[in-house]
């Protein structure tokens, strides 16, 4: 057979692997930079759940949403786009389109939480001279990330008298920050050295430095505890039972960052997974007059299995799309319910693992994600035989795969490593339970679950573009 032939054969039967830079022009690449500037705004202010969800809220506001719990008590009218917020950690925002509710949805559901560490209820005490704080860390993290680092707290709390404090220390140049501290290398040989990475680092020993003040004389017990307390009570009104109703997250303090000569990166924490929400929530609020419904959803307790009452796990979907049923004119009995949400498709918008240059072993290279190669279809996650997962069928793959073809997304697919090398999940299987055909689909990272993770510029403003076309596809 000729070369030009095989060339041409080539063409036609090998799947092509496109980076994303050079798939756009010089006017897209400026719009790349752009994008990510304002998603670097997103991830400075929206540390925590509760913060991205007043961020989230905001920006609907701003183009005419509408809380959908306001309506309710009123019955049908005109309004067509809503929002709902529940316990302050989800939130859901809808475009009624001109196919209604009941006939079924399309769902881009991220979640808004990170790893971290929580304080815990009694968390504050004392050692040798100085003032500390104890913490319980929260989802997958790698302990030893946490140490010497500087770190910011955020959180809420209700005090005695019912009265509601929300904090946020550490991010601003002037305030103070707090760490844990480390064990100098000079001295780690016998305590660290010879131990398994699993054995060194206690979680336990994940404590906040929080002051050195006495207050008191010598004779003082817990002085060194009570000179924290006496700080807290001064400049907040809080004494130490309030820690009992609070939620106080220690994150990094750093900002957001651009890596690289280039630029061409952003390093940040929480991008696991608030990259899927910024750019859901972009997507969302761009995205053209719907002819079928659009829900954006922004999950809590993700990294902790989906748990609790603004997890996936719970009702907080069926009771928002009962809402919409109600408020679009239309039965909201069981049934109805049902088939609105089994009619309905939804890109579980979560990150893959980008393949690291210096762990490509950990990855089977044929179908690992990479970074700058757009955004990452992962048809299934799960542990060792795909425990776990909700596995999507191949006509919603096929589906979706269209949508992205046709307008010119750059995509491609990924597994969470090598089979037997460990593995991950998502909301997938939570939403799936409905019936509606769901698949994985968000950008790769480096670092993932660390406190600066790293994606692609390219893969955060393709990712935009892909779930715009998701929501836009009216075939």
């Amino acid at each position: 057979m000729k070369k030009a032939g095989i060339k041409k054969i080539k063409e036609i039967l090998l799947k092509k692997r496109t980076l994303v830079f050079d798939h756009l022009d010089k006017k897209d690449k400026e719009q790349v930079f752009q994008f990510c500037e304002k998603y670097k705004d997103f991830l400075n202010q929206s540390k925590t759940e509760r913060e991205a969800v007043l961020q989230i809220v905001q920006a609907a506001k701003q183009k005419g949403f509408v809380d959908i719990d306001t309506l309710l008590e009123g019955g049908t009218n005109n309004i067509k786009k809503v929002y709902k917020i529940f316990q302050g950690r989800c939130v859901a925002l809808a475009a009624i389109g001109k196919k209604l509710p009941h006939l079924g949805a399309n769902i881009i559901a991220s979640h808004i939480d990170s790893p971290r560490l929580d304080l815990k209820q009694n968390p504050i005490y004392e050692d040798l001279s100085i003032g500390l704080m104890k913490t319980h860390y929260y989802g997958g993290i790698r302990k030893y990330h946490w140490l010497a680092l500087p770190l910011a707290l955020h959180g809420t709390i209700i005090k005695s008298n019912n009265e509601r404090l929300d904090i946020s220390i550490g991010e601003h140049q002037d305030d103070p920050v707090f760490t844990i501290t480390d064990l100098l290398p000079h001295l780690a040989g016998k305590t660290q050295s010879s131990k398994n990475i699993s054995e060194v680092f206690d979680g336990e020993k994940l404590n906040l430095v929080a002051g050195s003040t006495p207050l008191g004389g010598d004779d003082e017990k817990e002085r060194f505890k009570l000179g924290v307390l006496n700080c807290l009570y001064e400049k907040y009104g809080l004494t130490e039972e309030d820690f009992v109703s609070a939620e106080i997250e220690a994150v990094p303090s750093e900002k957001a960052r651009d890596i690289g000569f280039d630029r061409s990166m952003i390093g940040a924490y929480g991008q696991d997974d608030r990259v899927c929400a910024y750019t859901g929530l972009e997507a969302f609020l761009d995205s053209q007059s719907p002819e079928k419904t659009a829900i954006a959803l922004f999950f809590d307790k993700e990294e902790i299995g989906s748990e609790g009452s603004s997890g996936a796990k719970s009702n907080f979907l069926e009771d928002f799309m009962s809402d919409l049923l109600f408020i679009s004119g239309g039965n909201t009995d069981n049934r109805s319910l049902r088939k609105a949400l089994i009619h309905s498709s939804c890109l579980s918008a979560d990150v893959n693992a980008a393949m690291d240059p210096d762990f490509k072993e950990v990855h089977e290279a044929m179908n690992a994600a990479k970074l700058g190669f757009g955004i990452c279809i992962t048809k299934f996650t799960g542990v060792g035989g795909k425990s776990g997962a909700s596995d999507a069928g191949s006509e919603f793959v096929g589906n979706i795969r269209r949508i992205f073809n046709k307008n010119n997304i750059v995509w491609q697919t990924g597994e969470l490593g090598k089979i037997d090398q460990g593995g991950g999940g998502t909301v997938a299987k939570f939403l799936a339970k409905f019936g509606m055909n769901v698949l994985d689909c968000g950008p790769a990272l480096l670092s993932m679950h660390s406190p600066f993770e790293i994606s692609s510029k390219a893969d955060v403003y393709m990712t935009y573009l892909a779930y715009k076309a998701f929501y836009n596809d009216n075939d």
